[in-house]
Order: C-alpha cells, then sequence, then structure tokens
C-alpha cells in the first residue's frame, strides 16, 4: 500500500511539473513549440509576432511565423530570418547571432526574440 501511495504522489509531481498550458506538443518524433503564451510580451512593429519552432532529434526542423497585426509587405521580408535557425541544433539555435531585415527591422527582431524564448522553454521543459 505504501509503495502504491508513493508512486500515486510521484506521478501526480510529474504531471504538475509538466507544461499543461499547449506551449509545448509532441507528435511521433517531433516537438513543437508555440510561443504565444511563453513570449506574448515580445512585440514586432504592430503586436505579437508568435511562432511555431518545430524540434527533432534536438534540431529545429523548421519556425514557421503564426498570425500576426504586421504590415504583410514588410512582414513577408521579416520571415526571412527564420531559416537562419532550420537545420542547426537546439543550443546553437539558441545562441545564434541574427541581423534585422532592413526596412522590417521590428518585426524580424520580434521574431528572434520569439525563437530564442521558444527555446529556452524547450530546453527547460523537454
Amino acid at each position: 500500500m505504501i509503495a502504491y501511495t508513493a508512486l500515486c504522489a510521484m506521478v501526480t509531481v510529474m504531471i504538475s511539473a509538466a507544461p499543461g498550458d499547449g506551449s509545448m506538443t509532441k507528435s511521433k518524433d517531433t516537438t513543437v513549440v508555440n510561443t504565444k503564451l511563453i513570449a506574448k510580451e515580445v512585440k514586432g512593429y504592430r503586436g505579437a509576432t508568435p511562432v511555431k519552432i518545430y524540434i527533432r532529434k534536438d534540431k529545429v526542423v523548421k519556425v514557421e511565423a503564426l498570425p500576426n497585426r504586421e504590415t504583410p509587405k514588410y512582414f513577408q521580408l521579416a520571415k526571412a530570418v527564420l531559416n537562419e535557425f532550420n537545420g542547426k541544433t537546439v543550443a546553437k539555435a539558441a545562441e545564434l547571432q541574427v541581423d534585422g531585415v532592413s526596412g522590417a527591422t521590428f518585426s524580424s527582431e520580434a521574431l528572434v526574440q520569439n525563437v530564442k524564448e521558444g527555446l529556452k522553454y524547450y530546453k527547460k521543459h523537454r
């Protein structure tokens, strides 16, 4: 009976320690980090610029921009910075220095900051 109680307590602690806000999900061998809640204070020119980061075998597979209120013409330019993270290990991607895109500086810098916040969250909760 004591072993069962200890097991139940351990499972409860493990479940409560897991992030439950949907910011990180796993499908097959890929973990997806959504920065909508993680980096909601990170703003581009007109507001939040959340991303989804797809990670497989501790490498960034792709980074996808989520809906936002940025000016489409400039945001399209800014999204180019997201390709810089593809194929990098999580550790290297987290340390990567990426320049903002001229003409879309606020948006591109916000995207980079979103990725870094998402990677930090991944490293903490994996």
